[in-house]
């Protein structure tokens, strides 16, 4: 049961994607340029973000509360910082614990 969960999450995710951006370069992503994609784009990167700094040997859970902190902080430090690229910002606010 759980792995056609898993499967019908994969592909939803899938399917929310828009049709034209089969790949997306975080690194080339400023700031505000993120804050102005879709709602669908901008949960789909946090839910990335969140994984990409998880320690590697924490348990495979989503706290929910502690993405909404880190998304709080990466708006807050986003619209100070517009230009700045979207990992660097992420790097900077983002706590890894």
């Amino acid at each position: 049961m759980k792995k056609l969960s898993a499967a019908l999450v994969a592909v939803s995710l899938v399917a929310a994607a828009p049709a034209h951006a089969q790949k997306l370069d975080l690194s080339t992503v400023t700031c505000k340029q993120f804050f102005e994609s879709s709602k669908e784009n901008i949960g789909l990167v946090l839910m990335w973000l969140t994984g990409f700094y998880a320690d590697e040997d924490a348990p495979p859970v989503i706290d929910f509360d502690k993405m909404k902190t880190d998304v709080e902080k990466l708006a807050t430090y986003c619209a100070k910082n517009p230009d700045t690229g979207l990992i660097t910002a992420a790097d900077q606010v983002i706590d890894t614990k």
